[in-house]
């Protein structure tokens, strides 16, 4: 899989932008500022339907524009497709596969799939436990779209619920039976689509932990073994991938914690409290690994993300944004070789000779709004 050609509309720095591109390593290099990572951030964006930079779509659109406008031309296997994108804050975006409409963007989620390493992933490490909890979720979304369907319908129902819990909080008095019956509802829709996003999770740690701790130990093999572990708000030490046991157990959790639940007005129990833990050697990561520990650890989870996606059949698309210029050369050439045999490799640097000289191939110069081939 890779892309074969990147046009841009009204997307952050660019009125306009084509950019044709092919297997193989392309480096995007210039000096900051000047709209490098606004190009692979695109692309990202047309593979997950969101950004590694921006938590809403409105810093997207180019200042004064109504709009933002991506087109992706995508090669697997041979074939070809075109992935179109209207970015519309605060409105419905929209997509078209082939010039012909989608009726839901996410329906064409999984027709190009990437991953992508930035600077912002240190958080992946040093940050709070939702960075993780999107780590995860983006990941089974890329492996299975209908991820995307499941990750929505909980939000919703944690919103709906949280809602009837600050209501009843709000009142500061024992909730009537009909407050209660409305809760005994939502419950179970929680524990019923919680149980499927907590099992999707608790299989793909699994899958993840061997090529972590490989990914990890091939990039710093004189640091302590890289491990995952799953921490879950239900407390349980060891917990099933059965969806049916999983939402008995989460709905005796939210029973448990129904009293507590209604003096603070918050869902405490389901997936979005759960962590996943990063473990060096006996250490947890986060508060014990040095800086250069760190950014390993992070470019092992996205390493082993890419290997467990091409297990899946398809090499996806590797972007690595500005990344090395922050490793010493010892990882920055052991990173280099084991990203060079991916399909499509897309690099971002300040300078050329931030590109490993194990990372040939074509190379574009952006400055002052231009993207040029050298």
């Amino acid at each position: 899989m890779h892309v074969a050609h990147l046009s841009l509309q009204d997307f952050r720095s660019y009125a306009t932008a084509e950019v044709a591109l092919g297997p193989g390593v392309t480096a995007f290099v210039g000096p900051n500022g000047q709209g490098k990572t606004n190009l692979v951030e695109a692309i990202g964006y047309v593979a997950s339907h969101g950004s590694h930079r921006a938590a809403t779509d409105a810093p997207l659109v180019r200042q004064g524009a109504p709009r933002a406008i991506v087109r992706a031309g995508v090669v697997k296997d041979d074939r070809k497709a075109l992935i179109e994108l209207e970015i519309n804050p605060g409105k419905a975006n929209r997509a078209r596969l082939n010039r012909s409409p989608v009726p839901r963007p996410r329906e064409i989620l999984g027709m190009l799939r990437t991953v992508l390493f930035a600077p912002e992933d240190l958080a992946l490490v040093k940050g709070d436990p939702g960075e993780r909890r999107r780590f995860m979720d983006e990941l089974l979304t890329a492996r299975a779209p209908r991820f995307a369907a499941v990750r929505s319908d909980y939000d919703r129902v944690l919103k709906q619920r949280n809602a009837l819990l600050k209501s009843a909080a709000a009142h500061r008095r024992s909730p009537g039976p009909e407050v209660l019956a409305t809760l005994d509802v939502w419950d179970s829709h929680l524990a019923r689509t919680g149980a499927e996003l907590l099992a999707g999770r608790l299989e793909l740690v699994e899958a993840l932990r061997p090529l972590v701790a490989s990914a990890y130990a091939a990039l710093a093999p004189s640091s302590g073994a890289a491990d995952l572990h799953y921490k879950s708000s239900l407390g349980a030490e060891e917990l099933s991938t059965d969806r049916g046991r999983l939402a008995e157990q989460l709905l005796a959790g939210v029973a448990e914690a129904r009293k507590q639940e209604l003096e603070r007005g918050v869902s405490l129990v389901g997936p979005h409290r759960d962590e996943l833990v990063l473990r060096l050697g006996e250490l947890p990561a986060r508060g014990y690994a040095s800086h250069g520990e760190s950014w390993s650890f992070a470019l092992g989870l996205r390493l082993a993300a890419f290997d467990l996606l091409r297990a899946d059949g398809d090499d996806p698309v590797l972007i690595l944004d500005d990344v090395f210029a922050e490793l010493d050369a010892g990882r920055r050439s052991r990173l280099a070789e084991m990203v060079a045999p991916a399909e499509q490799v897309l690099i971002t640097a300040a300078v050329p000779a931030d590109v490993p000289a194990e990372l040939t191939g074509g190379s574009y110069t952006v400055a002052d709004g231009r993207v040029v081939r050298e």
